[in-house]
């Protein structure tokens, strides 16, 4: 934004000065405010600056003056241009500093031979640098451009389908009407969920003081009960590491392939009560070295 900032600054710090020397030897108009020419003006003395502009030499005061003036005069076209997309939230001043850099890279690649009005010309480079600014900053967590694309494409052909069948459509609806796969659309429409992202402790709409503070961690968070099995889980692999072979594999059957005890003793060739006693002494060994600090 500072350097956006620092072009305008410098056309309008610029001006006075160099219409001072483009005076009464140029063909260009000295414009005092070229910000206050309406846009009907602004079209038509656009088209005296270009033509001038493309006869003076880059780098000369007139050529600078021509090109500062033009920005001026045209940046009612980023107000319109940065209208549209008033409702995403963003700083309106931001939104139009993007713009403008739209349009100066118009100004600097437009020419009245291709017999097109300048608008028309600058309108898709001002919108084009305002919808990158959004995909490259807005999304709260960066997904390839691809999927940033297809989030657009798939809230047209959603809200398309749901218009015209009634009712939301089905995955495999949208990946005809979009010619993606059914996986490309649910891939993009979990992308869509990147797009803004909320605080745990942000209120809850519609809770008031009666009602009690609310946060939008108390529906979504809750103790997950498996997060103490890790650091049992830790402690208890160096001890089953110190059993034997066939106690090993006696804990593998017994509680990985959850086989019974009589599967387990046929498995070994020993009886079901011996199985028993084997997993006894082996639960009893494990728990003492849970409990014991020394061996914990």
């Amino acid at each position: 934004m500072a350097a956006v900032r620092a072009l305008e600054t410098t056309a309008t710090a610029q001006r006075t000065a160099e219409a001072g020397e483009v005076g009464g030897e140029s063909e260009l108009p000295v414009i005092d405010d070229p910000s206050k020419v309406n846009p009907k003006d602004a079209r038509e003395l656009s088209r005296q600056f270009f033509d001038r502009l493309a006869m003076l030499e880059e780098g000369t005061h007139e050529f600078q003056y021509a090109r500062n003036t033009l920005i001026e005069m045209n940046l009612s076209l980023v107000r319109y241009a940065a209208s549209r997309f008033r409702s995403r939230g963003d700083s309106m001043e931001d939104i139009v500093q993007v713009g403008t850099i739209g349009l100066i890279k118009a100004i600097d690649r437009f020419e009245l031979t291709r017999e097109v009005e300048f608008t028309s010309f600058a309108v898709p480079y001002i919108v084009g640098e305002i919808k990158r600014f959004f995909r490259d900053t807005s999304w709260a967590v960066h997904v390839p451009r691809r999927l940033q694309e297809a989030r657009v494409e798939l809230a047209k052909a959603t809200e398309e389908l749901r218009t015209r069948l009634g009712r939301m459509p089905t995955t495999r609806e949208l990946s005809e009407l979009m010619s993606l796969s059914e996986e490309d659309v649910i891939e993009a429409r979990k992308a869509s969920n990147a797009y803004a992202s909320t605080s745990l402790d942000a209120a809850l709409a519609g809770t008031g003081a009666a009602e009690g503070e609310g946060v939008l961690a108390d529906l979504i968070g809750e103790e997950d009960p498996s997060l103490q099995l890790v650091e049992d889980f830790h402690s208890l692999a160096p001890l089953i590491a110190e059993l034997d072979t066939r106690e090993r594999l006696i804990v593998h059957l017994r509680f990985v392939e959850e086989r019974t005890q009589a599967q387990i003793g046929k498995e070994l060739g020993i009886s079901q009560m011996h199985v028993s006693r084997l997993i006894t002494r082996i639960i009893k060994r494990l728990r003492t070295g849970l409990l014991d600090p020394a061996v914990a």
